[in-house]
């Protein structure tokens, strides 16, 4: 392990592999608030087997300890696959596999099945966060290395995160997502008014089509979301996943457990035709943010996706006053309704040293071209010129 310096010398590190060695508030203090790095997202992940060994996430978070007292944490994994991560390097394991190597297992410092920028390297409040985060990373890399996996990536980086990343010869990944955000509209005709003639035709186009097809909606917030309503939820998004082919991810028991564990960070939207349910859209809401997380639906309707699960949550932003609609991953559809690109950012060591020189000279060539996209995509925002 690295040594520690003066500052920090009585520290203690810990590996951990279940969450309840950790007490949820001493975690939380940890967490800045944010939802997804909470204890209660985290540990709903971790018993309602989603992110577990079965399905190739095995815990091995980092924490660093003063006096039986929690100063720092790092959600990494050990992954023997890539998925759920939302950054995908299925081509650097292939790459692995075609020269003989084994790529897999690696480690991952993520959240699980949720491509949201935030807090990686945490540390509790009143100590020197950039002491600890260089720590946190610092034993990671060697943890990596003393493991003998074939790398280590953390994703979904906030600012300080990918600075300490950069520091310690990490390589930076840039990739694009969506976002939406709230310049004080009064209402969604306000909003739409500030769009160019054709994107705002669209739009009410999408949202007639919805109202004659009999569709209303619902948003329901998780302090009055009733189990059948979660259930719904639950039963559209396994559906949806099922009729598209996917690999498993999340299921009933962890849609179950945030909602008792998280009812004010949690949003409902509910579509019914007929007086029956017929999709659901899920979102975790902050004061600030409102990020857009799963759907599903029985039935198939045209615009009903777009009315579930962007056009509803922007009016529940902008009678909430929220600032931020993050729509997710990828998805340059959202363009055209009011989204604008934003750049995410993940920072990767690889153990191999050829592989490592390559993947960098890869990277340097894909942040020039993402650096393009950005700059073509917003030459084409959907707002009045």
């Amino acid at each position: 392990m690295p040594r520690y310096n003066g500052h920090m010398d009585s520290t203690q590190l810990k590996i951990i592999e279940d969450l309840a060695d950790i007490p949820a508030a001493e975690w939380d203090a940890l967490a800045e608030r944010d939802p997804f790095v909470s204890h209660g997202y985290l540990y709903a992940l971790q018993l309602s087997g989603c992110a577990t060994a079965q399905f190739g996430w095995q815990m091995q978070f980092i924490t660093l300890w003063q006096a039986r007292r929690l100063i720092g944490a790092m959600p990494l994994y050990l992954k023997m696959n890539s998925y759920g991560e939302h950054v995908f390097d299925w081509a650097w394991a292939d790459a692995y596999h075609r020269h003989g190597l084994r790529y897999y297992p690696k480690l991952v410092c993520t959240v699980p099945f949720t491509p949201v920028t935030g807090p990686r390297l945490m540390a509790a409040p009143g100590e020197d966060e950039n002491e600890v985060r260089a720590l946190l990373l610092s034993n990671a890399l060697q943890f990596a290395l003393d493991a003998g996996v074939s790398s280590l990536h953390c994703l979904f980086l906030d600012d300080p995160d990918s600075r300490e990343a950069q520091t310690q010869g990490m390589m930076l990944r840039q990739d694009v997502q969506f976002h939406w955000q709230n310049r004080g509209y009064r209402d969604f005709d306000e909003f739409l008014a500030a769009l160019s003639r054709d994107k705002r035709k669209r739009i009410k186009q999408e949202r007639r089509k919805v109202r004659e097809a009999g569709i209303l909606l619902q948003c329901v917030t998780g302090d009055v979301a009733t189990f059948e309503q979660w259930a719904f939820f639950a039963s559209c998004y396994a559906h949806t996943r099922q009729i598209h082919h996917s690999p498993p991810a999340l299921n009933d028991d962890f849609f179950h457990r945030i909602g008792a564990a998280m009812p004010h960070n949690t949003l409902l939207v509910i579509a019914t035709r007929e007086g029956r349910p017929i999709a659901s859209a899920l979102n975790i809401v902050t004061d600030d943010v409102l990020y857009g997380r799963s759907w599903g639906t029985f039935e198939f309707h045209s615009g009903l996706h777009f009315e579930t699960c962007y056009y509803q949550a922007i009016e529940f932003c902008i009678a909430r006053g929220i600032k931020t609609f993050e729509g997710g991953a990828q998805g340059e559809h959202k363009l055209a309704r009011g989204f604008l690109p934003v750049t995410t950012r993940s920072a990767h060591w690889l153990a191999h040293p050829e592989f490592a020189q390559a993947i960098e000279n890869y990277l340097l060539r894909e942040t020039g071209a993402i650096s393009e996209y950005v700059e073509e995509l917003n030459d084409r925002s959907p707002f009045k010129k």
